[in-house]
């Protein structure tokens, strides 16, 4: 059995992979080009994917052997799951484990952003700091604001949970309300626009569809408070980034904290500029535990198929 793997993992999990297996695994720190997936993946029974990376129907057409791509993220929109699942191909990925993590970071966002974290610390370490001052970095309160989760499944719950410790209402919007948890931790499952429109701090957790596509644009941006800051953790392509900077440059919103982007690795050049904008390069699940964990997972799924087992998993078949 022959697996590909396209970007180092970390932890012992490919160390157990290869007593299974012949790994070949790309030791350089970049994505592998589709072009060189499908040159490298064309005699592999399984490959383990990035979400970076490009796993279309041109891709799986020029991969035969295949019988599964087990994706090392939560997400799964790079992979082609129609023609995986005509194919009858496994895809799987990594939820739950890394909803701590991401939820955590959406957090710190929120203070970096709130807080002028970022600038602060760059205006100290310039040695620019000669004493405190009434009016110096005046940033916003979290405590007792309403907090906005667009999308309600594991991290998004897992974020608004948090909000109990800061006596922050809820607001929630998702396809079922969820009346239990709702009780306990004072959530309420409203309408798009009444998020927009109440919300202090809106926060995307929702899964990236056609419908969900650019779900933040213009308009939704003037619906929202002045002093309203977006937070997303979620998937880049959920927000107009153009609209995004030209709301956060002409103030119709107070500030944004991201981790993801509409054209990632690109940034959008005026989100990079402004001093209300908190920017992180794709770290949501990056902690040693979490990377861990969802290393062991995709190599338990291959492991799992190599053996002619169902792997736990599977988001298809």
């Amino acid at each position: 059995m022959k697996v590909l793997v396209t970007r180092n993992l970390p932890g012992t999990a490919l160390a157990r992979l290869k007593k299974f297996a012949e790994v070949e695994l790309n030791i350089e720190d970049r994505d592998l080009s589709k072009a060189e997936i499908m040159k490298l993946g064309f005699d592999k029974d399984a490959i383990i994917t990035m979400l970076s990376n490009v796993i279309d129907a041109e891709v799986i057409a020029a991969c035969p052997k295949l019988k599964i791509i087990a994706n090392y993220a939560v997400g799964y929109n790079n992979i082609s799951i129609e023609q995986a699942t005509k194919r009858n191909i496994y895809v799987t990925n990594t939820p739950d484990v890394l909803t701590n993590s991401t939820a955590d970071l959406t957090w710190a966002l929120m203070f970096a952003v709130t807080r002028k974290i970022v600038e602060a610390d760059k205006f100290t370490r310039d040695e620019k700091f000669t004493g405190w001052s009434p009016e110096l970095f005046l940033g916003t309160d979290i405590f007792g604001k309403t907090l906005g989760i667009v999308g309600a499944g594991r991290i998004g719950r897992a974020v608004a949970e948090r909000a109990l410790g800061f006596k922050m209402p809820v607001l929630y919007t998702s396809r079922k309300s969820k009346s239990e948890w709702e009780k306990t931790i004072n959530a309420k499952h409203v309408s798009m626009q009444e998020l927009l429109e109440q919300a202090d701090f809106i926060s995307l957790h929702t899964a990236l569809t056609t419908e969900t596509n650019h779900l933040l644009g213009a308009r939704e941006f003037e619906i929202m408070k002045k002093t309203a800051y977006v937070i997303n953790t979620g998937r880049g392509q959920l927000i107009d980034e153009k609209a995004l900077a030209e709301a956060l440059e002409n103030g119709s919103i107070a500030g944004a904290g991201l981790d993801v982007y509409e054209m990632e690795p690109k940034i959008n050049d005026k989100l990079r500029k402004l001093s209300n904008t908190v920017i992180l390069p794709h770290i949501g699940s990056a902690t040693i535990e979490t990377r861990n964990a969802m290393a062991n997972m995709v190599v338990n799924n291959v492991i799992a198929v190599l053996e002619n087992k169902h792997p736990e998993q599977s988001v298809n078949i």
